[in-house]
């Protein structure tokens, strides 16, 4: 299985011209068997994100509470500490202008939180993705909508603000591809450059949307030298023909 995943992370790391791998993300009912748990500590839920490029690891539901927004996207309830910390943060939000009274009401979340969250480089866990995450810049991002779009069917892709966790409920709720712009908070939190979105994949179509962005890429290749030729001609044609 590991084989199987890492061959896709690398044809996607080539196709889309990543510069970190690609991020898999499992939901479990039980703690895995041989990789290490993170003992916690994180500001944000997306900081897992983060370190998910660098080493798999897993980290049960509590160590996810101290982001209560993330908390609530990835479907814990919010009731008692965890919940008063989110009405708190929503109330600071809307005051300086930053959330739409009401506007959290339209959150994309889990309705039922997963009981331990396993993240790692696609390829080193043991197990299949849930979604997988991609830091992409605009033209990687554009290929993989565009595989989206492309034969044997098209897919929708939903596009997603604030919060950037909020993908991962997407994907769960039936979106193959999403988009995510992200949010101020997850780009401090995981370094995200300001050339960079975040493109999620759902783990059950991974495997075709690998093959779709290998036509894609292959079309994209044709165009550009259709294209870069074009372009070249006009201007031979216009220095020719100064007016």
């Amino acid at each position: 299985m590991n084989e199987e995943y890492r061959a896709l992370a690398e044809r996607i790391t080539r196709q889309l011209g990543l510069e970190m791998p690609p991020v898999q993300v499992t939901y479990l009912d039980h703690p895995p068997t041989g990789v290490p748990e993170h003992p916690g500590g994180v500001p944000s839920v997306c900081t897992f994100f983060a370190f998910g490029t660098r080493s798999p690891f897993y980290a049960g539901l509590p160590k996810h509470e101290d982001c209560e927004i993330g908390a609530f996207v990835l479907g814990i309830p919010p009731v008692g500490a965890v919940g008063g910390r989110l009405l708190a943060t929503i109330g600071d939000m809307q005051r300086e202008g930053y959330l739409n009274p009401g506007e959290e009401a339209n959150v994309p979340h889990n309705a039922v939180a997963p009981k331990y969250v396993a993240y790692g480089p696609l390829g080193t866990l043991p197990f299949p993705p849930t979604g997988v995450l991609l830091f992409a810049d605009p033209l990687g991002a554009m290929l993989a909508t565009e595989a989206a779009g492309a034969a044997p069917g098209p897919w929708t892709v939903p596009m997603n603000g604030r919060p950037m966790c909020a993908i991962l409920p997407i994907l769960n709720q039936g979106a193959p591809v999403a988009l995510s712009l992200g949010c101020v908070g997850s780009r401090i939190y995981t370094d995200l450059g300001v050339d960079k979105m975040v493109v999620g994949i759902r783990g059950d179509r991974l495997a075709e949307f690998a093959e779709r962005l290998d036509r894609i890429a292959r079309a994209n290749e044709f165009v550009r030298a259709e294209d870069s030729t074009r372009k070249a001609n006009a201007v031979v044609a216009f220095h020719a023909n100064p007016k």
